[in-house]
């Protein structure tokens, strides 16, 4: 048997402790070469510090496994930090200490087909009966369900809306913080990405390596910030027009940004703030991934950063600025073999295309996928379109994880990237003649077929090999892309007893 099969784990194995564990269980598995040789899939957790791809057309279960790996993490009690495009990924709310029907019944409506006319208690049972088995296949009781809950802060963040918490997207650059005399470097950090963000709004040039604007701005927030002054935007335009500051490097303030280009800066950052929009993006929680993912009262954080709700510039630039701040965090933590943290994004088309578009999200994930790993941060990427997606970061992954798909281009892109060493043993004759076919073309057509629900892995740290993989059943309930009105819904029942909301911080008035 192979080094990723654990054969400890029985089918019908007894509830799980609820002790951190060092391992994931994604599910039931078989060696692509050889289906005799089958068992549970337990990927070790650090495996994931090499990063990993998750892939495949609508319908295959990408979402599923997604959900499955941030639970796994979870349960191995490391944090994860998901950044949700789709709406998809609220539904960790939905993780119940029961397989009562009756918890499933408010979710239910959404799986309704148009024909199905029984009462919702009726749903329910069925959905409820379907996820007990699958969980008890998967090992995972009642108890082991309850000390998960128990176990696992989930944090909704919902930038510009009030059906999660809000963000305040500003807040390294508008709120004075502890950060300046305890890491200066990654505050500065963050407040170079926050001026970045600023300056993309009014339309300038956002590059701090091309832009004076961003330099003066930098340099006239820092002055107060490190002083512990907030440098709010009103500030800044007060600044700009009067600076505090003699010098920009060695140049006179006058001479490297005349007054009159200051001035129009100046009313142009004035027009923004004026902006109604931009307030909803200026309250709530503060930018702070290294608080975010800091253990709170004993329970391991889940924090959903969900953008269903922007529209696509919005996404970009929200998302561009939290993954910069991952970034900064990132870089300030002590080097590490083990996994520290998860950050999955799903799905991440459009946020991490080929050259030569340059999103905002771009620089940081693939930074992130280059440099993450030294640091223990593991990063997971999902999407259903792979060849649009950078080489640079494919090329960064370690665990692959592949559904069906249906494009030549795509499985061709994706064979690429898992086949440095595919197996020969992979390749087979073609019936009725003597030629064999390629391990890459086979490995072509087992993904072209794949049922959903099923994908094949591949662990570099495993050597390669290819494994058939059917993911186990996710413990959070999969209701689908919640609206606004339900991840409030989920979020406010989550948080009826008080503790959580008291430990997050939730305004439930934001």
């Amino acid at each position: 048997m192979n080094a990723p099969f654990d054969s400890s784990i029985a089918l019908d194995a007894p509830s799980l402790a609820p002790v951190p564990r060092t391992f994931f269980h994604v599910g039931e598995a078989s060696l692509l070469a050889d289906v005799s040789q089958h068992g549970p899939l337990n990927i070790p957790a650090h495996h994931f510090v090499m990063h990993g791809i998750v892939v495949g057309m609508t319908g295959s279960g990408k979402t599923g496994l997604v959900t499955v790996l941030a639970e796994e993490a979870l349960r191995a009690a490391v944090p994860v930090l998901v950044l949700d495009v789709k709406g998809d990924l609220p539904n960790l709310l939905l993780t119940f200490g029961s397989f009562d029907a009756s918890e499933l019944e408010p979710y239910v409506d959404a799986t309704r087909t148009p024909t199905d006319t029984r009462p919702a208690s009726d749903i329910a049972r069925e959905l409820a009966d379907r996820r007990r088995c699958g969980l008890l296949e998967a090992g995972i009781d009642e108890a082991a369900l309850r000390a998960f809950r128990d176990s696992v802060d989930v944090r909704i963040i919902t930038p510009g809306a009030g059906s999660g918490e809000s963000l305040h997207l500003l807040s390294s650059l508008e709120r004075a913080s502890a950060r300046w005399q305890l890491d200066p470097d990654g505050a500065i950090a963050a407040l170079e990405s926050a001026v970045s963000l600023v300056l993309r709004l009014v339309g300038r040039e956002s590059d701090a390596a091309k832009s004076r604007e961003h330099a003066l701005l930098v340099v006239l927030a820092e002055h107060r910030l490190s002083r512990g002054e907030a440098a709010d935007l009103a500030t800044l335009i007060q600044d700009l027009e009067d600076p505090p500051v003699e010098r920009i490097g060695a140049m006179e303030v006058d001479a490297y940004l005349p007054r009159h280009d200051r001035h129009v800066l100046a009313t142009a950052l004035n027009t923004l703030l004026a902006t109604p929009s931009l307030a909803s993006w200026r309250r709530g929680a503060t930018l702070d991934v290294g608080e975010w993912l800091a253990p709170k009262n004993g329970r391991t954080q889940a924090v959903v950063l969900s953008v269903a709700h922007l529209d696509d510039d919005e996404r970009a630039l929200a998302l561009g600025v939290v993954l910069d701040e991952v970034l900064a965090w990132v870089r300030t933590q002590a080097g590490t073999s083990s996994l520290r943290a998860m950050v999955l994004f799903d799905e991440v088309y459009g946020f991490l295309p080929p050259y030569p578009a340059n999103p905002p999200t771009k620089r940081p994930i693939v930074a992130l996928m280059k440099q993450a790993r030294a640091f223990g941060v593991g990063v997971v990427l999902a999407t259903q379109n792979p060849m649009d997606l950078d080489y640079r970061a494919l090329g960064n992954a370690g665990v692959w994880c592949v559904g069906r798909l249906q494009t030549d281009a795509d499985r061709a892109r994706v064979v690429d990237g898992m086949s440095g060493d595919v197996p020969r043993e992979v390749g087979k004759r073609r019936r009725g003649s003597g030629r064999a076919k390629s391990a890459e073309g086979v490995l072509s057509e087992v993904i072209k077929g794949l049922p959903p629900r099923a994908f094949v892995v591949r662990d570099a740290h495993d050597g390669g090999t290819l494994i058939a993989l059917r993911p186990r059943e996710t413990m959070s309930f999969m209701r689908g892309p919640m609206t606004r009105a339900e991840v409030e819904q989920a979020w406010r029942r989550r948080t009826a007893g008080g503790d959580q909301a008291t430990d997050s911080g939730y305004d439930s008035t934001a």
